[in-house]
């Protein structure tokens, strides 16, 4: 299989440009559109509506739903390109709600690898996924991190080939909770 957009893991690691048309082109103003914190959900997309010295009325989850807040209690969100981004350190707004976001809305897209910079996060599908297969591995090797979707082995060829050409010896860091999935990566 030649094509990478062929093989059956391309959907667990990439968006098609359908669906990256269709996440980047919602509506989005600058000014108005914020994350609310929410005890539930972390924080939940709100529009302002209004601003009052050190307040904002902000419209949360539909019509008639508004809350009161003070300004530095809502979060600036970013522009629907940034919509599901495959690195994080991308974002124009880095705050803790567009990393949540960011991270769930691509867990939800089953793209569980996202780069933060020089750091690879996963997230635990609970099952398994046809991504680690040798012709997905095939895809990453000799690639520059940049050419291809985050995956596990991207870092690892990253490191295999700056160790034949540094000579020098490379490590990688492999944390999370009891569970989390690090055996299964």
């Amino acid at each position: 299989m030649a094509n990478f957009e062929e093989d059956p893991g391309y959907q667990y690691l990439r968006l098609t440009r359908e669906q990256m048309a269709q996440d980047q082109s919602k509506p989005y103003d600058s000014k108005k559109n914020v994350w609310v914190p929410d005890e539930e959900e972390g924080y939940l997309e709100g529009i302002i509506k209004e601003t009052k010295g050190d307040t904002v009325v902000v419209a949360v989850g539909g019509p008639g739903n508004e809350k009161t807040l003070k300004k530095d209690q809502v979060q600036e969100m970013n522009p629907p390109k940034f919509e599901k981004t495959e690195d994080m350190s991308n974002l124009s707004m880095l705050n803790d709600a567009s990393v949540l976001h960011n991270l769930r809305a691509r867990y939800k897209a089953m793209l569980i690898y996202t780069y933060s910079g020089l750091f690879c996060v996963v997230i635990n599908p609970y099952k398994r996924l046809p991504i680690y297969t040798d012709s997905v591995a095939r895809f990453y090797m000799g690639k520059r991190r940049t050419e291809m979707p985050p995956h596990l082995f991207a870092v690892s060829d990253e490191a295999y080939r700056n160790m034949l050409q540094d000579h020098e010896c490379q490590s990688m860091l492999i944390t999370g909770e009891s569970g989390a999935g690090k055996t299964e990566n």
